[in-house]
């Protein structure tokens, strides 16, 4: 296969889309909008059998088709590789050892970062499509007062997530994933005064971050301040 141009590489759920078919146009602002990475090209690769409840819960047997994937996008032309689910983190450490390009699979890559950014007493927040999927393994944190600092909040139960869970997955309104996740860092806040930083680990949720943003006064990351950071790196 030919290169093409210089391109992030985007690792894609399964959409349910027949062969030749466009999907949904995206948000502005999602992971897939060029326009939030000074228009570089997006490419993507479907990991074959990665239907979000798949990858959220965590399968190992999608290891292969994650690798097969990336591989893909790097023939493509790929110069950094991310996907469109935080929850690929779990498949993080093989994708970077089958390629040779930087791998940035999930906003959660930061938290360890983040936590060095914030005085002791302060706490970060990770906002996710599902909490109960979001677990220690997920997080990269061994010492036991720094995962002291952090709270995870999810909107499982929401519209949203719902949407995200059908075959083939239903877009969801902008305003409704707003209104979701505002209210999830309201009970967040409310239970832990100290949280001085957010960390969206859904890529679903990037195009609510500056409102979001605006409305709390609080410092939030997302995937595309990871992908940005990456490409920034190598372009």
């Amino acid at each position: 296969m030919n290169k093409g141009a210089r391109s992030l590489g985007l690792l894609s759920l399964e959409d349910g889309l027949p062969p030749g078919s466009f999907p949904p146009t995206p948000p502005p602002g999602s992971i897939v909008d060029p326009a939030i990475y000074d228009d570089f090209p997006i490419i993507t690769e479907t990991v074959v059998g990665a239907w979000a409840n798949v990858v959220i819960r965590g399968d190992p047997s999608l290891e292969p088709a994650c690798i097969a994937a990336a591989r893909r996008l790097v023939e493509r032309g790929a110069i950094a590789i991310s996907a469109d689910c935080g929850f690929f983190m779990r498949h993080q450490a093989a994708v970077a050892a089958a390629v040779n390009v930087p791998v940035a699979m999930s906003s959660l890559l930061l938290v360890p970062t983040l936590l060095r950014q914030l005085p002791r007493p302060a706490k970060l927040a990770v906002l996710t499509a599902d909490s109960t999927h979001c677990g220690e393994d997920l997080l990269g944190i061994a010492d036991p007062a720094d995962r002291a600092r952090v709270v995870i909040g999810g909107i499982e139960g929401g519209k949203h997530l719902r949407n995200a869970l059908m075959r083939p997955p239903i877009p969801t309104d902008v305003a409704v994933t707003e209104k979701e996740v505002s209210a999830c860092i309201g009970q967040l806040r409310a239970a832990h005064p100290q949280i001085a930083a957010l960390l969206f680990e859904c890529t679903g949720f990037p195009s609510v971050t500056p409102a979001i943003r605006r409305s709390t006064g609080v410092p939030i990351y997302d995937i595309t301040d990871l992908c940005r950071l990456t490409l920034a790196s190598v372009v």
